[in-house]
């Protein structure tokens, strides 16, 4: 199916299911980029909110879908794409956008709340964090504290409401599940904070996602809050013995010291794994206190079909499967940075102008063009960066130490990308498959930043690599950045270019053809 254009930040999709017509919000993260088409398979009409809307064109699902400009802080966006909807999902929240956080999640919060009610829309669904029993709401941490907020809000349109609380949720991709790997892969031995004896009921991502569109069906007069959770009660010292366990590895050696606080457990996680002090702190503040279902209720409105809810060593199994196979479908990583710029790129009709500095490389490739393409949409992650190793892991290092993502987010899968992925510390802005990939820079800069790759056919039929870096920079700061960094430029991205065009020349030449040209 194809997308048609429809004014500014709309597109939307032929055909579609005769179900109640669903308003999907953060389908650029992790659960709403899986939610999308588990809703449409259920024969489900829907329409996602987004703030860039191109990053949802290379998903399987988007020619699916009708996709909407728009910003749940904005009350004109919302009350646009809330027209026509049934059921309104709010799957966004401002984690890690500062120490305001919990006044932007209740200001978008009540936004939704009011535009459902004033459209007519039947139902809101909302997925929040399991809150620990019998615990004063000011003694949790300001992420649960926040999510419970968020629900009341939304319980008090006026509009019925289905609530959903899960704890820790297990998945390929989760930024839940990408710690608990990398912390138990990583680490034989371990000296823990002392919230790994606290116990939790961890979740499988598949029996969320099932909650989450059983819960488009509910009857009218139900309005209310639900714990949803696997059978397994598990504190997290066992969590990490059992992915050991499946995993294969041997036996972790644990040892819990008290004397960790959440604000230097969330650095310790920052250092082991790929997840940022900035999103491993309200997680790891989250495991304070005992999260468990205090009911089972969902079962009478959603009821699971055999084999479900999964155990936690079977979610383990399949997301672990899905992590070696490459078909993680969205990662922690999916939704844009808080924070990160969002200009146009320097070359752009609507840019307002100013300094632009530019390092521009071109060289001739002994190798045919869809050679050349491959070695540049395998870049970065596991592939590196093709040029002076150390320099892009200080620079990494750099960015973590000052609160950015770093290099260690890796890619969502080792040889494709699609438009809106995390790759390190950039995000795919444009691809043209078998021609240009442009990056963006996620990583804390005194301006904007840009890298673009292209694959190219010159006059006499030559494949020619062309590689340019952009920078924009803001005030003295950043002149003073590009100018400190220039004498490094020949020896990181001339040899980057050099490196890039060597691989493409050694990579075996296939038979077949496909998706780039080259096969598939």
């Amino acid at each position: 199916m194809s997308q048609a254009d429809e004014g500014p930040g709309r597109t939307s999709a032929e055909g579609g299911g005769a179900g109640p017509r669903c308003l999907v919000t953060g389908a650029t993260g992790y659960v709403g980029g899986r939610l999308v088409p588990e809703l449409l398979d259920a024969g489900h009409r829907v329409r996602c909110l987004a703030r860039s809307p191109h990053k949802l064109r290379d998903h399987p699902w988007a020619g699916r879908a009708e996709v909407v400009r728009g910003d749940v802080t904005d009350a004109d966006s919302v009350a646009r794409a809330m027209e026509g909807v049934d059921v309104a999902y709010y799957l966004v929240h401002a984690l890690g956008t500062g120490g305001d956080f919990e006044a932007t999640d209740r200001r978008a919060a009540r936004t939704f709340a009011e535009r459902a009610a004033a459209a007519g829309v039947r139902r809101i669904v909302y997925l929040g964090g399991l809150t620990p029993s019998g615990v004063p709401e000011r003694e949790l941490s300001p992420h649960l504290r926040s999510r419970a907020e968020v629900g009341r809000i939304l319980l008090a349109s006026g509009v019925p409401t289905t609530v959903l609380r899960a704890a820790v949720v297990i998945g390929s991709g989760s930024a839940s599940f990408e710690i608990l790997r990398y912390l138990t892969e990583r680490l034989p031995v371990m000296v823990t904070p002392s919230w790994v004896r606290t116990r939790i009921q961890p979740v499988a991502v598949r029996d969320v996602l099932r909650a989450l569109v059983g819960s488009a069906t509910m009857p009218e007069e139900v309005s209310r809050t639900f714990d949803i959770g696997g059978p397994d009660v598990l504190t997290y010292r066992d969590m990490m013995v059992r992915y050991a366990e499946v995993a294969e590895l041997p036996r972790r050696l644990i040892l819990p010291v008290p004397m960790l606080s959440p604000g230097l457990s969330s650095h310790w996680v920052g250092l082991v794994t790929p997840v940022p002090a900035a999103i491993a702190r309200p997680l790891t503040e989250s495991l304070r206190h005992e999260v468990v279902c205090g009911e089972n209720d969902i079962v009478r409105y959603v009821p699971p079909p055999p084999g479900c809810p999964l155990g936690f060593d079977d979610a383990l199994r399949l997301a672990l499967r899905r992590v070696r196979e490459a078909r993680v479908t969205t990662r922690w990583s999916s939704a844009s940075v808080p924070g990160a710029p969002s200009d146009p790129l320097p070359t752009d009709p609507d840019w307002a102008g100013g300094s632009l500095y530019t390092d521009h490389r071109a060289l001739t490739v002994d190798a045919p063009p869809e050679a050349l393409w491959r070695v540049i949409e395998g870049i970065g992650g596991d592939n590196g960066w093709y040029s002076f190793p150390l320099a892009w892991a200080v620079r990494g290092r750099l960015d973590r130490l000052v609160g950015g993502v770093g290099l260690r987010r890796g890619r969502r899968d080792s040889a494709r990308l699609r438009v809106g992925d995390s790759l390190d510390f950039w995000r795919v802005e444009e691809i043209v498959p078998g021609r240009l990939l442009r990056l963006r820079a996620e990583m804390r800069l005194p301006g904007l930043a840009w890298l673009e790759m292209y694959a190219e056919t010159d006059d006499a039929g030559r494949t020619r690599y062309r590689q340019r870096a952009l920078f924009h920079p803001h005030g003295l700061a950043g002149q003073a950045y590009w100018w400190s960094v220039w004498p490094f430029h020949a020896v990181v991205f001339g040899g980057m270019a050099r490196n890039i065009a060597r691989a493409a020349a050694r990579a075996p030449r296939p038979s077949g053809r496909g998706r780039d040209g080259s096969g598939s």
